[in-house]
């Protein structure tokens, strides 16, 4: 499932294709995945120039000059795949296509992929957000009795961090995912909270690097402990393979364990 660095470049990509662009069409291939009739959305925006894609937690965001917001969620396997006016796309939700003739398809070969046109506002904070700062953080944790890298999952506690990004913010910190939240001491949350920006960015700027044009797909190969190509983290410690609740988890013994 894509995670916040991947849709966070993904968004950028979008947005420098696509942006003030008027939409010509769109073909609905899956119109039980729209929170609308076809004929709603197209009201909505066909005819209507694209303003601006971005990210917010898991999710693509599309913002007309009519001030209409589409919001796509991949889930698991969505994908974004970039084609041209008259061509088929395989699996295909929504194909948008513009004025000059190219567009993009929203797809998903599991059929789970959502397009919400007007969401409610989240309730909470999306990593990058500037209310998601320290004192937040602290609070949030303070509050948990759930395992650490559960809380880190929770949607409705911080918004955009999945599983892969997880695994590398606690073992960054040196913290076990199995820590319960709010027993990690005051001075490693902020530790925490400092690996969460700071391996987010990270991961921004090596996708870039790898596949400076990437719209779709998932590139983990740069990651230090969530990857099966080396047996040990970078400073030697054997990775362990577990699970905290349903998420394979990788970690190792540096990690610290908080109960």
């Amino acid at each position: 499932m894509p995670e916040l660095p991947d849709l966070e470049v993904f968004a950028e990509n979008l947005h420098k294709r696509f942006k003030n662009k008027s939409l010509k069409s769109i073909a609905v291939g899956r119109s039980k995945n729209l929170s609308l009739s076809v004929k709603e959305l197209e009201k909505a925006i066909v005819g209507v120039d694209l303003t601006k894609i971005y990210r917010k937690g898991k999710t693509l965001e599309l913002e007309f000059k009519n001030k209409n917001f589409l919001e796509l969620h991949l889930m698991l396997n969505g994908e974004i795949k970039l084609m041209e006016e008259g061509e088929v796309v395989k699996y295909s939700i929504i194909d948008f296509i513009f004025k000059d003739g190219k567009g993009f398809s929203f797809t998903d070969f599991q059929g789970m992929a959502k397009a919400t046109l007007n969401p409610e506002a989240a309730t909470a904070p999306d990593a990058f957000d500037k209310e998601m700062d320290q004192a937040f953080f602290k609070q949030l944790l303070s509050k948990k009795r759930g395992a650490i890298k559960q809380v880190l999952l929770d949607q409705k506690s911080i918004r955009g961090i999945g599983n892969a990004y997880a695994d590398e913010i606690l073992w960054d910190a040196r913290i076990s995912p199995l820590s319960i939240a709010k027993a990690i001491p005051e001075k490693v949350v902020e530790k925490l909270f400092t690996s969460l920006i700071k391996v987010l960015k990270e991961g921004v700027k090596s996708i870039k690097k790898i596949d400076p044009d990437i719209v779709s797909g998932e590139i983990r190969d740069f990651m230090k402990v969530h990857q099966t190509k080396n047996p040990n983290s970078p400073t030697g410690s054997k990775i362990i393979i577990g699970k905290v609740g349903s998420k394979k988890t990788y970690y190792t013994e540096e990690q610290e364990l908080y109960e």
